[in-house]
């Protein structure tokens, strides 16, 4: 069996305010503590992975830093304004791992969600910062074929 677990980054600093590009947007102070509940949840829950995907944006490399821990990930630049396809495409390619975390952004990560749960995109729950969605497989990565275990959120 295979098992997904699917992280939003955290909260970040609005875009446009410093005038940096987008993708150096970090966390706020608020976003550091949602990150860390969520590693401490994944922590509770003894969730063992063997692969981190994660997007190359400085929020989502801190919020996987404080979630995580100081684990190797692998940097996936195409995670970055990605599309529920390219989602896809990246989680197929990584499938020999029993246990991915992969950390991106919205609306790709919530629409992912439906999309492997329901088979379609545009179904989607809406995902808050730092929420993590838990997903298994019985078998091959297929839409519609993933079963959501649990969908945590991080307390205001």
């Amino acid at each position: 069996m295979h098992e997904l677990i699917l992280l939003r980054h955290a909260e970040a600093t609005p875009h446009g305010k410093d005038g940096k590009d987008d993708r150096e947007r970090s966390l706020t102070e608020h976003g550091r503590r949602e990150a860390r509940a969520a590693g401490e949840w994944l922590s509770q829950q003894g969730i063992s992975y063997t692969r981190i995907l994660c997007s190359p944006s400085k929020r989502t490399t801190e919020t996987a830093e404080l979630a995580l821990g100081e684990v190797e990930w692998q940097l996936e630049d195409g995670i970055y304004d990605a599309t529920v396809g390219e989602l896809y495409d990246i989680l197929d390619k990584n499938w020999d791992a029993d246990g991915v975390v992969l950390v991106g952004h919205n609306p790709g990560i919530e629409q992912l969600v439906a999309f492997l749960v329901e088979g379609r995109s545009e179904d989607y729950r809406g995902m808050p910062p730092a929420g993590i969605a838990r997903i298994q497989f019985d078998g091959k990565l297929e839409p519609g074929m993933g079963k959501l275990k649990v969908f945590w959120s991080p307390p205001n």
